[in-house]
């Protein structure tokens, strides 16, 4: 089908092509535009598309799909996110100290920052263009001296006392994606936060900053003068989390994958340097692959992502099967069922309940916060309050997490746990491992397991479940409609149970210490509590469903399964509720 370039928009696309940093990008955008002036439909959607905007700079940073335009991931777009980043920088610290910055050695230097990168396509690349611009603005970039997973570029933050990181990495991402996370430390940010991925007002500012940036070849570049930095930092990120090791038993057989990330080696590491031996590496999975060739979607929640783990574990007669994503700062965990000899999946709610416990008893009759995001289990709440410990909620993401003052565990349950914050501010998924496996081998060598921990948690304070709903639009704008719809007229009930409060999240509430967000909250009288939520990465509505049922502290374990099947069954009444109340199907 024919089709007519717009003027307008094949000026644009030579302006870039003209100003682009990067031969490769340049000539994919030439190659479209020659079909496009052929009156090729398909390339004149391509790249209105690409040029149907900036790729916008927000608290998550960039993410987007690789290609040349302003509407994607490359060299152009990120070496403006780099100079609008290092102006601000040197704005806050020139305000700071009063005076002109100085550069590197000078008695007020410039800005430092420390920059990470994974494995995918283009990663390298524009953690070099990063340290370029940083050093010609007289700054000091340290690169990190490999591929790294990103909790130790969190580390070295802190570590270097940097005041800004920056980690090229798409996480659990496509394969055709990339991204730009940054963190803010150093002498820009001096409270619980430093260290911590950037919130608002941070992100604006950054955003205004890189929206003043003019062409590309206006950007000052160095060729040399930064710092790579030697494997000192990993050996310190390892020191930091070898403090989390205790005595107990080892005898454990352990099944990792990395799905095809950075994580594989360093979580091995981590592992057998605590004294675990008996690891299986998955091999299909073992090393680096910015393809993902294994996986549909490199995400360990996704299903099928870590069927060849669950395989080895069957050759092998594993313990626990550990998986991390791309960039290793989630962590996955399968065990046997003792009642039903299959593998299963722990849920995050479940893994963050264990995790937290865990910590909540080393930190007992001392001070300490637990923290975990609004859409994750109250069940944390009631582990930090049976041990004299705050709990704080907060927004989603653990740029809100591990910035809560006096965390000493935090998690949300899309599989990120922050178990180290004086060292980590982040979700970081070797540390995890470390802690998972610790707490397996304890268990092991009483003739446990960790599901049967998880029993003992609901005998204490009730058995959680909690399980996940999304509606997914290609038509982004249904996703407000929706929420106005659900807002309008919520479900009356939640499997039978009538909704007793209904709470819009969006409206500030002075009582409480969670800002603002667009989202809805209703509780039902028998407990059950729906969380529903726009994505803020995907063209989502995302529904979190939990639901309670009392069990007696002495209960046996058949009476703790009978309670397990009832609370799945709710939960799947309320899945139906709020399937309806969403219009689907």
């Amino acid at each position: 089908m024919a089709a007519v370039l717009d003027a307008a928009l094949a000026d644009q696309v030579r302006a870039w092509i003209a100003d682009d940093p990067d031969p490769a990008t340049a000539a994919e955008l030439q190659a479209l535009l020659d079909r496009a002036d052929a009156a090729d439909a398909e390339a004149v959607e391509d790249l209105a598309d690409r040029f149907a905007g900036t790729l916008e700079f927000g608290t998550a940073g960039l993410r987007g799909a690789l290609g040349g335009g302003p509407n994607r991931m490359n060299r152009a777009v990120v070496i403006r996110a780099a100079a609008g980043l290092t102006r601000y920088l040197l704005d806050t610290l020139t305000e700071q100290l009063g005076g002109v910055l100085t550069g590197p050695g000078g008695d007020r230097p410039g800005p430092r920052v420390v920059i990470g990168f994974d494995a995918r396509y283009g990663s390298h690349q524009f953690a070099q263009d990063t340290a370029a611009v940083v050093t010609a603005a007289g700054g000091s970039a340290y690169l990190m001296p490999r591929l790294l997973p990103t909790p130790v570029l969190a580390f070295a933050v802190r570590h270097l006392g940097a005041d800004a990181g920056v980690m090229v990495t798409a996480s659990h991402n496509p394969p055709q994606d990339n991204g730009y996370k940054v963190y803010l430390g150093g002498r820009v940010v001096t409270d619980a936060g430093q260290g911590a991925q950037i919130v608002p007002p941070y992100d604006a500012e950054i955003a205004r900053r890189i929206a003043a940036i003019g062409a590309v070849a206006d950007v000052s570049r160095a060729t040399e003068g930064w710092t790579v930095l030697g494997e000192d930092v990993v050996d310190a990120y390892l020191d930091g989390v070898a403090g989390l090791r205790d005595s107990g038993p080892r005898d454990l057989r352990v099944v990792l994958t990395p799905l095809h990330g950075v994580g594989g080696a360093l979580v091995e590491q981590v592992l057998r340097g605590a004294g675990f031996t008996d690891l299986h590496v998955v091999a299909e999975q073992a090393e680096p692959d910015p393809d993902f060739p294994t996986v549909s979607f490199p995400n360990p929640e996704e299903a099928g992502a870590i069927d060849l783990a669950l395989a080895l574990a069957d050759r092998v007669d594993a313990d626990l099967v550990i998986a991390n994503d791309p960039d290793a700062d989630r962590c996955a965990a399968a065990v046997r069922d003792p009642h039903t000899a299959a593998w299963r999946m722990l849920h995050g709610d479940e893994v963050g309940a264990l995790l937290g416990s865990q910590a909540a008893a080393r930190h007992e009759g001392g001070e300490g916060v637990l923290a975990c995001s609004i859409v994750s289990s109250r069940l944390l709440a009631r582990i930090a309050a049976a041990h004299g410990l705050d709990h704080r909620w907060t927004l989603t993401g653990f740029k809100w997490i591990s910035r809560v003052d006096g965390l000493v565990f935090g998690y949300e349950e899309a599989l990120g746990y922050c178990c180290d914050p004086p060292h980590v501010r982040d979700k970081d998924g070797l540390s995890a491992a470390l802690l998972l496996a610790q707490l397996a081998a304890g268990v092991k060598a009483e003739g446990r397991t960790l599901v049967d921990l998880l029993d003992d948690l609901a005998r204490r304070h009730g058995l959680h479940l909690t399980d996940q709903l999304s509606a997914r639009f290609a038509d982004l704008e249904q996703i407000p409609a929706t929420m106005a719809r659900v807002r309008s007229a919520p479900p009356a009930s939640l499997a039978g149970s009538p909704v007793t409060e209904v709470t819009d999240l969006a409206q500030p509430d002075p009582a409480s210490p969670v800002p603002p967000t667009d989202g809805l909250r209703l509780l039902a009288a028998d407990g059950t509590r729906v969380v529903i939520r726009p994505s803020g990465t995907e063209p989502k509505v995302k529904c979190y469903l939990e639901v309670v049922v009392p069990v007696e502290q002495d209960a046996p374990q058949a009476t703790v399964g009978q309670a397990r099947r009832a609370a799945r069954q709710r939960l799947d009444s309320v899945r139906a509720d709020v399937a309806a109340a969403l219009g689907l199907g």
